[in-house]
């Protein structure tokens, strides 16, 4: 057992990490290696063990800040255990510094990983203002994300909590650049809360020029997962070379960003956990799960990744999350990468198997004289240019398609020999159109529409199309009477229609006439999500040289039903 005592302290830091230890908190292996880490510090005869800074922070954080968002709005902030270990954990280990020639804090780079709703915000937001508050004269804070709202957040957690207090707010001001010391109702000709007193907080983002230049002591980057690179943090660490104690925190969750900075970064904070690299001065706090397994088999073990469940995140909703990402792909992404930390691929297949295969067939003649939504994703050169028809019944609400792919001929020349061999039995069987040359011929598209109507009295109520080489396309098909509709592949108008259409492959609500290349398509199309839980198509990672085209205009024809459903379905009821 540890002692949670140290020279006669009591330290919050010791006393969690010997819970930890003794198995009655329960964290995952990533920070039980952190704590061995701490644990070698503690009995480093080259470090000075201070607890005054630490403790001074904690009181100010509990005793001047408040909450201010719903549901502990206007409660004092009354720090968990985990919070003041943390903060413990940063400020109580001092190292000589030859160069300034005096001991300083040991820790000057802090990575925060946690799952969200754990409060991780407000929290680093506390300590920024306790920092302001109990740092040296003329301290500089910047707190900055990967857009201005984001950053926006920290900066307003902490001026909330300055408000909320009129001790703080009566020796502080803000205004549109930031918050600085020294209040024109309050006036203080000199000290630490005059205007003499230059020190302020401040905001930036990552789509923010002119960042380098700046000369801070603190600087606070939220939610890194979002970076593709370390282009916005570099300039912000940069900005701390001129301090002897400068601190950098990284506060953030898992992401969907393959190859991103954080990827980066959490591969050398695991090497310095395993002993592979030197970082002492990195204190790498990571709240993650042992396995995904466990996620589903056990959920005690959900406060590996959620310290503060119970407390300040709630049971039920988390339950809730997992239940409904047992039955959604894109929730279960953003579930893992958000609520447990498990880094999810964002380019991962969408689909599983028996969500795709669905052998009903239909006869055309069935749909004589109807109304069919069209789609198409063209292509000129290297992809399979993708044309259909969406039809439904009176009374159901499935969806049947009619469907017919293109190529140009001289891309069947570079198809590997069993590739080759596949595409020309789909030739032989008329699911494949072949244009002369090396560029699809879009006539053909149209006459496909047009044959339609003109073989089965079918007619087109819209069609959506992709933006690429549409142009002249888009008038012929016009110039024929056909009702053209844009569909962008960006997040906002693909992320609905993969939704339903997802649903609808898992409730056998779509019949494509068994086709054997919209079911490769199907199987070739993967998922990105983005931060706002919006999907979108992608080819799945390690078969760019597939095909998705089929699945795509099954996704342009949902999001023209979904646009215009009330008056498709109303079409619809003539057929009866």
């Amino acid at each position: 057992m540890i002692n949670t005592n140290f020279n006669g302290t009591h330290s919050w830091l010791l006393e969690y990490i010997s819970k930890c230890k003794l198995g009655e908190i329960e964290v995952g292996h990533e920070l039980m290696l952190e704590f061995d880490r701490i644990l070698e510090d503690f009995s480093d005869p080259s470090l000075k063990i201070e607890f005054e800074e630490a403790h001074k922070r904690i009181m100010f954080i509990e005793t001047r800040c408040k909450h201010f968002e719903a549901p502990f709005a206007g409660k004092p902030f009354m720090l968990e255990l985990f919070q003041k270990a943390f903060i413990e954990s940063i400020y109580i280990f001092k190292i000589y510094d030859a160069e300034i020639g005096r001991y300083v804090r040991l820790v000057q780079d802090v990575l925060f990983l946690v799952a969200r709703k754990n409060g991780k915000t407000p929290l680093v937001s506390a300590i920024c203002l306790a920092e302001f508050f109990c740092g040296p004269l003329g301290i500089k804070i910047l707190c900055s994300s990967n857009d201005y709202e984001q950053a926006d957040l920290m900066f307003q957690a902490i001026n909330a909590m300055r408000e909320e207090s009129p001790a703080l707010e009566k020796v502080t001001r803000k205004n549109v650049k930031g918050i600085y010391f020294g209040n024109p109702k309050n006036v203080k000709k000199k000290g630490k809360f005059s205007y003499k007193n230059k020190g302020n907080i401040r905001k930036i983002s990552a789509k923010t020029g002119a960042k380098e230049g700046r000369n801070i002591a603190v600087g606070a980057v939220d939610e890194v997962h979002e970076m593709k690179d370390n282009t916005s943090v570099m300039p912000i660490r940069q900005a701390l070379s001129t301090q002897d104690e400068p601190l950098y925190f990284e506060l953030t969750t898992e992401g969907v960003v393959n190859d991103g900075y954080l990827d980066s970064r959490l591969k050398d904070a695991r090497e310095v956990l395993n002993g592979e690299m030197e970082r002492r001065r990195w204190r790498i706090w990571l709240y993650t799960q042992d396995n995904e397994q466990e996620i589903w088999q056990n959920e005690k073990s959900w406060v590996k990744s959620n310290p503060g469940l119970g407390t300040i995140k709630k049971w039920s909703f988390l339950r809730l999350m997992v239940e409904e990402a047992k039955t959604s792909k894109a929730t279960r992404v953003f579930v893992l990468s958000k609520d447990f930390n498990e880094k999810q691929n964002n380019s991962s297949a969408w689909l599983m198997p028996e969500d795709i295969e669905n052998k009903e067939t239909f006869d055309i003649e069935v749909f004589r004289n109807g109304f069919a939504i069209g789609g198409v994703d063209l292509s000129r050169t290297g992809d399979l240019c993708s044309a259909r028809a969406m039809l439904m019944k009176p009374n159901s609400d499935k969806k049947y398609f009619i469907q017919q792919y293109f190529i140009p001929e001289s891309k069947l020349s570079t198809l590997t020999k069993d590739e080759l061999a596949k595409y020309k039995e789909w030739i032989r069987q008329g699911y494949i159109t072949v244009s002369d040359g090396n560029e699809n011929d879009f006539r053909l598209v149209t006459q496909w529409f047009y044959n339609l109507f003109k073989q089965y009295g079918i007619r087109f109520y819209k069609t959506g199309y992709d933006k690429w080489s549409a142009t002249y396309w888009i008038r012929e098909m016009e110039d024929f009477g056909f009702d053209t509709k844009k569909v962008e592949q960006i997040w906002g108008s693909m992320s609905e229609p993969m939704r339903l259409l997802e649903a609808d492959l898992k409730s056998d609500k779509v019949v494509y006439n068994d086709h054997p290349i919209d079911r490769s398509c199907l199987e070739n199309t993967g998922m990105s999500v983005n931060s706002k839980e919006e999907m979108m198509p992608i080819k799945v990672q390690g078969k760019d040289d597939n095909k998705i085209d089929g699945a795509v205009t099954m996704m342009i024809c949902y999001r023209i039903y979904i646009d215009f459903k009330t008056e498709f379905l109303e079409l619809v009821k003539r057929m009866q």
